[in-house]
């Protein structure tokens, strides 16, 4: 992973779940290895469109709005940011 922003805003109990996620990013090469059914569950990888285009995006909380949005390009993960889709 190239980088990475931690979110001021991100409520404490959501922050082990994020942490896991950003290792499985970190440890992993491929983008297939966040498909990976119930390991960890729901994350609902998916690609993002209009002016985040190119990006991917996984779920930290279901019913929230947080979510991990990167770009990934030759088996790395970049300009991943933490943020709450419903937020400001």
């Amino acid at each position: 992973m190239r980088s990475s922003k931690r979110s001021k805003k991100l409520p404490p109990e959501h922050w082990r779940r994020a942490r896991m996620l950003l290792e499985i990013m970190n440890a992993s090469t491929k983008l297939e290895n966040l498909k990976v059914k119930g390991s960890p569950p729901d994350v609902r990888l998916h690609k993002l469109s209009g002016d985040r285009k190119g990006q991917w995006s996984i779920t930290v909380h279901k019913t929230s709005g947080w979510r991990i949005t990167f770009g990934f390009e030759n088996g790395e993960f970049y300009d991943v940011e933490i943020i709450d889709y419903h937020g400001d």
